[in-house]
């Protein structure tokens, strides 16, 4: 059979491989847990009160993978997994790869060869996320948020969000990833006048929460889904799935 009697045309909406990021506390969570049929695999502890299907809180590297192998080898009712979190999940990454090669710490073989020699069993982790897709699961894969420098090359260097994920590890899951969402507080900007003319501008919040799709210099973010730029997440925890799933494919053709 040659290559020619091979090619495929048409638009196929495959399950979406996402990962979502924010400060802690502010529903990740409760988010992924709406999406259909969840099964969340635990890295991190925290999600009793969620109620969902889920694993054993997974204690190491092949705690994890295990949970992961079942999902894609064996039937089963479950249409999303939720890892929850990636990084922690990297914490068990970095215990496995020591584990590997009789590290006492992910920073003892130096000049960043510790990081480089753990994104083989990345690819591992992310290998898996795929063979879940395949199998008809949609992945949301969790993490925390952090603030780092970015140099960027074309003007000044600004902070920025990002994923609480070592960079070579974080570019790596990003690039797995259909979509990159920042889950942050709205923010409401109050200016008062002081003595002497001055002006205080201050930052309050009233509990509403967003959902942001592209990069901009505030946060790293992207998505393959035409979705816009900002989702305005509906206070109840039922209601924010559904307004994230309006804006991709594979939800809206089944």
């Amino acid at each position: 059979m040659n290559m020619l009697s091979r090619i495929q045309t048409g638009v196929v909406h495959r399950p979406p491989r996402l990962l979502v990021y924010g400060p802690h506390g502010i529903g990740k969570t409760s988010l992924a847990a709406g999406a259909p049929d969840p099964i969340l695999i635990q890295t991190e502890e925290g999600a009793d009160e969620i109620g969902i299907p889920r694993f054993p809180l997974a204690q190491t590297f092949e705690d994890m993978m295990e949970a992961m192998a079942e999902l894609s080898n064996n039937d089963h009712q479950f249409r999303s997994c939720i890892l929850d979190s990636v990084d922690w999940a990297e914490r068990l990454v970095w215990d496995y790869t020591c584990r590997q090669n009789g590290w006492t710490s992910i920073e003892q073989p130096g000049y960043g060869k510790g990081y480089i020699a753990a994104l083989e069993n990345w690819f591992h982790v992310l290998n898996m996320v795929n063979a879940m897709r395949d199998r008809g699961m949609a992945v949301i894969m969790l993490a925390h948020t952090e603030v780092k420098h970015f140099d960027d090359p074309t003007t000044d260097g600004y902070d920025r969000y990002q994923p609480a994920l070592h960079k070579a590890a974080s570019a790596k899951v990003q690039e797995a990833a259909d979509a990159v969402l920042f889950m942050n507080w709205k923010i409401v900007t109050d200016e008062k006048k002081e003595g002497f003319g001055r002006k205080i501008t201050k930052g309050m919040g009233n509990g509403s929460r967003q959902l942001f799709t592209e990069e901009r210099p505030a946060a790293l973010a992207k998505n393959r889904f035409s979705m816009p730029y900002r989702i305005d997440l509906p206070a109840g925890a039922d209601a924010m799935w559904p307004a994230v799933a309006a804006h991709i494919p594979y939800f809206n053709a089944q």
